[in-house]
């Protein structure tokens, strides 16, 4: 037994007998004839769904390595179904895991699983995504950026481009996802009221270039072009938004300003190319902190229920061309 396992035995919080179900591992625990500390962590993820996703999914994976005395259980959704999580997550508790990390594919139905976990004796991680309804009394922390303050953010620049107020849609991420919640929230809270900026409408493109670019075309035709700003809830969104408005005769950054939230190395390419207009950083690189999170729990320490990741804005080609040469995503 290893000495974090006793450690967590003497808190109250040892785990389940381990049981080997054969979930797909990202990296193998050290060979136990060493007598090294292997600490086994469950990552119930999300999987394939863009270049945010594959960034920070990957960071968790190369942070969490044999080298660090970790075994990562890598355990993506099929189909970014929300039933494969929760059997992934069943077998983690079963099988006895250290510490689960959980980055929801939908944010309602895991009250059953959390509290499983919690007779277990299991911390729960949440990565990104938050839960509904949100008892954080089922999980140790959540650790993400502030969706509502990059997308108040979002709105902000955009009150400032149009102070008389636009004509203006809304890409959102697929529903029943807590961050698609959360960035209507903050942007809403800002545009709404007296800030005279009109809503033609809002539709999921479920985060992806093409179903975006689709749902622009059908947009800007039944609004006779007269749409002066897209929201993106993400990067891909945004880059389709822009498509449909070229396709459509009009430019980019002029008769339509597009703003999307992620900050991939794609969109500040755009931004560079003054194809997008306002690019707000949701960052993905927070591998060191849920390290950082899971040896305290794992020592018995506290962690504030919700650890907010630092993101940053860029408004221009000009920042966007300073922030290219070092962008890791």
């Amino acid at each position: 037994m290893s000495a974090k396992k006793r450690v967590i035995q003497l808190l109250g919080l040892a785990s389940v007998g381990a049981l080997s179900l054969g979930l797909a591992a990202c990296s193998g625990g050290a060979d136990a004839s060493s007598g090294e500390d292997v600490t086994t962590i469950g990552f119930v993820a999300v999987g394939p769904e863009g270049a945010w996703r594959e960034a920070n999914e990957s960071n968790i994976q190369d942070t969490f390595t044999e080298d660090a005395g970790y075994e990562l259980k890598y355990a993506p959704a099929t189909n970014l179904d929300q039933k494969s999580q929760i059997d992934a997550f069943t077998s983690f508790v079963d099988e006895g895991v250290d510490v689960i990390l959980l980055s929801a594919t939908e944010g309602s139905g895991w009250e059953d699983s959390l509290k499983r976990a919690q007779e277990a004796e299991i911390p729960v991680i949440l990565i990104d995504r938050g839960i509904e309804p949100d008892d954080n009394s089922l999980y140790v922390t959540r650790i993400a950026p502030d969706n509502i303050e990059v997308s108040t953010s979002v709105a902000e620049w955009a009150t400032s481009q149009f102070p008389d107020g636009a004509n203006y849609f809304v890409l959102e991420g697929p529903a029943g996802v807590s961050v698609v919640n959360e960035r209507n929230e903050g942007f809403d809270a800002v545009v709404g009221g007296e800030s005279g900026f009109t809503k033609v409408g809002a539709q999921t493109a479920n985060w992806s270039t093409e179903e975006a670019k689709s749902v622009v075309e059908t947009v800007l035709k039944s609004n006779g072009n007269d749409v002066q700003f897209i929201f993106a809830q993400n990067d891909e969104m945004g880059l389709g938004a822009v498509q449909a408005v070229e396709e459509a005769g009009l430019t980019p950054g002029e008769d339509v300003k597009v703003a999307t939230i992620d900050g991939t190395k794609g969109a500040l390419e755009a931004l560079a190319a003054g194809e997008l207009s306002f690019v707000a950083e949701y960052n993905p690189l927070f591998g060191e902190t849920a390290l950082d999170v899971v040896e305290t729990v794992l020592d018995g320490g506290d962690v504030e229920p919700y650890i907010v990741v630092p993101s940053e804005t860029f408004d221009s080609p000009e920042a966007a061309e300073t922030a290219l040469p070092e962008r890791k995503f």
